[in-house]
């Protein structure tokens, strides 16, 4: 930038004399002619060359480096335009610092650097200024604005004084007046440094001025601010003497200040709770606090929060629980089809708690549901509680990622509250609610902490009782409430917190099941909601059937309720319009109120085919068959696995093809095909992603069809884990996956052998309709399978 403006303004320069001089870079000023300045120097060198030139009666070239954290600045580090200088004195002061008087002479313009060491000496130009002014009235104008934007500045800045002010108005000079101004006012290190390269007087005070006018509107804006902030302290300090009068005048004339009379309120209040005596000594010392703190202090509304929490929250009072198991067993019934594990388990809870007189020393028990979804895991929370007699409240954990959310917050931070448990637990009003902690399995962790880890107190029966929010400070009584878990899986929960529940698995509902669900629950409350009776519309039995078969697919009856639904807004719709008939819904006109069938023979293949076999996987949803393809073709032996696999069932895959090979001869196949010939194992629906080691049997299976030529059966599913031995191991998830295969409409089930002591856990309905395989290797599997 300087180069520039040397060359727009080269027209000002009368002569050009080239100088040698020693070089002080001068940190955090700019000195400009005729200003006397000083500066330190504490390096050897520089100040043998003061000496020097002092000696001589020289002068030294003074310039400023473009970073002040430069100990030893190189050529690029020091900007081009400086100030040719005059050394007035030189006195040493201690820490080997020397101060050393400077009177700036002349602008120079740094061309060479001569030398560095010992000491920096370069070569300039002397840049002498015009004495022919082009307008003398504009400069005189220019002038006695920039003498009176100093003058404001003085009024709001005291560093500018009444002295200064008045050398200003005596310096008749452009040159010498933008300088000195330059000088005096605290600019910025840079906007010095940007005149100093100006020759032509007129621009150097056309920048000045605009530098000083920005600076003024600066000043003004911070004055403002300043009165503002004054003021409003004025306003706080006459509010408070104001208040403090108002106190000794209701002394004097023995009445109560307002602001003691809510404090000895609130007081009162917190004496009559039968608080524990930590949270009883707690309290006396916030009280003290309260009252000791002046009313329009911002601790005030901290304090008055917290106690009235404390206030709020229930330490002793108790929902009357209902012990007749004959009232909690109609009760569930009522509500609930099947379930037997779950009821029980509540049953058990009720006649201990009535065995024992309801004594408090019993545990609560901490359950969690772990099914599918629609499978009535959270509304069977909330029959609990009214079988029970407590008080009901959801707390839906899915998306939780802030372990202050269960902890709360400390009451240091502004906007602290405390964790939700601790809400909850207030908005109920008593310490023995049921809450259930909704979807477990979703929550998420991040830098904020991991709300699983802050559950483990919650949940654990020897820590609850001592529970500590941090925003409530102190240990509270949670082992009386009835926490309920829901999750669809247990795969994302970490074992920690697993260990501290007791898991009852919700399994998927049959069709019989979902029939009674449709019946008995569903279709009546959806009469119910839409001003429906019997007589307008009715359900035949079969068509509710075949919409379970062919309008859904789950292991719930989340998407058989929005079906039903469906079917009574159409209903309602035509009695609108005057369509009054009443309505039978058949399997005849299924279609006409849900449209075509979704799921009608989507699941087996027409015929039985060669490389592709029937596997049975587990999910979060519920049970579900796959189908394994496979395909070989001629190649170099590679084997190709697709369909989005996880790692374990890429390698139960290479276990299959090993298998495969070590027994080609005893299944018909050429054992040197392997060589020759690539191998492609394609699992459908390739978005999903897919793992596990039960599908190994079947993908042996579709490995030794497609080399053999020899077809599968369809209507046969198979799941194990297969060995390089051939010998087929137990499997987890067996009730759904065989759920899923009888939604499917499958014959025959070949399942691990050591799977038999879980064929208990299966309907006998199911059971009834389906034939059981039970293998222990792959001779079984093959002999039931292949046609």
């Amino acid at each position: 930038m300087e180069s520039e403006i040397g060359k727009t303004n080269s027209v000002n320069i009368n002569a050009i004399d080239m100088i040698e001089r020693p070089l002080l870079v001068m940190r955090q000023k700019v000195l400009f002619p005729n200003i006397v300045t000083s500066m330190h120097i504490v390096h050897k060198e520089e100040l043998a060359a003061v000496k020097m030139m002092i000696q001589k009666g020289m002068s030294v070239i003074v310039s400023s480096p473009r970073s002040t954290f430069l100990n030893n600045p190189k050529p690029d580090d020091v900007y081009e335009f400086g100030v040719l200088a005059s050394i007035i004195r030189y006195m040493p002061i201690p820490n080997n610092v020397t101060i050393v008087l400077l009177e700036g002479i002349k602008r120079v313009r740094i061309t060479q650097w001569v030398q560095s060491k010992p000491y920096a000496v370069v070569q300039a130009e002397l840049l002498h200024e015009s004495s022919e002014l082009d307008n003398t009235t504009i400069i005189e104008a220019q002038m006695r604005m920039i003498v009176n934007v100093l003058e404001k500045l003085a009024q709001l800045n005291h560093a500018i004084s009444y002295e200064v002010l008045t050398m200003a108005k005596e310096i008749v000079s452009p040159s010498h007046l933008t300088d000195f101004v330059a000088s005096v006012v605290d600019l910025k290190l840079q906007e010095r440094q940007d005149l100093l390269p100006v020759i032509k007087p007129t621009i150097r005070l056309q920048r000045l001025s605009s530098i000083l006018t920005q600076e003024l509107d600066i000043q003004e804006l911070q004055g403002r601010i300043q009165n503002q902030v004054r003021r409003e302290i004025d306003e706080t300090q006459r509010e408070f003497f104001l208040r403090e009068q108002l106190r000794v005048i209701q002394q004097e004339l023995g009445e109560k200040d307002s602001y003691l009379a809510e404090v000895h309120e609130l007081g009162t209040q917190l004496e009559s709770l039968a608080l524990p005596p930590s949270v009883h000594l707690k309290v006396k010392k916030e009280l003290s606090r309260l009252e000791s703190t002046p009313h329009t202090a911002p601790e005030v509304g901290i304090i008055r929060n917290y106690l009235n929490l404390i206030l709020d929250l229930p330490w002793s009072e108790a929902s009357q629980e209902q012990l007749d198991i004959h009232h909690a067993k109609t009760i569930l019934n009522k509500n609930h089809y099947g379930l037997k594990r779950v009821k029980e388990r509540i049953l058990e809870y009720i006649a201990v708690r009535s065995r024992t007189k309801g004594q408090t020393s019993l545990r609560t028990p901490i359950l969690c549901f772990v099914g599918p979804p629609g499978t009535g895991k959270t509304t069977l929370g909330r029959s609990i509680a009214e079988a029970l007699g407590r008080k009901y409240a959801n707390l839906s954990l899915g998306g939780m990622r802030d372990e202050a959310q269960i902890r709360g917050h400390r009451r240091t931070y502004i906007g602290a509250m405390p964790g939700r448990i601790i809400q909850t637990i207030k908005r109920v009003g008593t310490i023995n609610p049921l809450i259930v902690l909704d979807e477990i399995d979703k929550i998420g962790t991040e830098y904020r902490g991991d709300p699983a880890a802050a559950l483990l107190e919650v949940l654990d029966p020897e820590q609850n009782n001592v529970f500590v929010d941090n925003y409530l400070d102190l240990p509270y009584n949670l082992s009386q409430v009835l926490f309920i878990a829901t999750a669809n899986t247990l795969d994302t929960i970490p074992p920690s917190l697993i260990d501290r529940m007791e898991v009852i698995e919700f399994p998927g509902y049959i069709d019989s099941e979902k029939f009674a669900i449709a019946t008995n629950f569903l279709i009546p409350r959806h009469l119910d909601e839409h001003a429906l009776t019997l007589e307008e519309l009715a359900f035949d039995d079969e068509a509710v059937r075949h919409a379970i078969r062919t309008y859904t697919y789950e292991s719930g009856v989340r998407d058989l309720d929005r079906q039903l639904g469906k079917i009574c807004r159409k209903v309602v719709r035509q009695f609108m319009e005057g369509i009054n008939s009443p309505c039978l819904i058949k399997i005849e006109s299924l279609a006409k109120y849900l449209g075509v069938p979704k799921y009608v023979n989507q699941f087996l293949n027409a015929v039985d085919e060669i490389g592709v076999a029937t596997g049975l996987a587990w999910t979060a949803a519920g049970g579900d068959i796959v189908f394994i393809e496979v395909g070989v073709y001629e190649g170099q032996g590679k084997l190709t696995l697709t369909g989005k696999l996880g790692k374990v069932m890429q390698e139960s895959a290479q276990a299959a093809l090993s298998y495969t090979r070590t027994n080609a001869d005893r299944y018909g196949i050429d054992p040197t095909c392997f060589t020759h010939i690539d191998v492609h194992i394609h699992v459908p629906e390739g978005a999903v992603s897919k793992d596990g080691p039960s599908a190994g049997v079947t993908v042996a299976t579709a490995l030794i069809s497609a080399f053999s030529k020899r077809p599968v059966k369809r209507t046969i599913a198979t799941t194990g884990e297969i060995t390089l031995q051939g010998n087929i191991l137990p499997v987890g998830g067996l009730r759904v996956k065989v759920m899923a295969a009888h939604r499917a409409g499958l014959e025959t089930v070949v399942i691990p052998k050591r799977n038999e002591k879980d064929l208990v856990e299966i309907p006998q309905k199911v059971r009834d309709k389906l034939d059981f395989i039970l293998a222990d290797n792959m001779d079984v599997v093959l002999k039931t399978m292949l046609v």
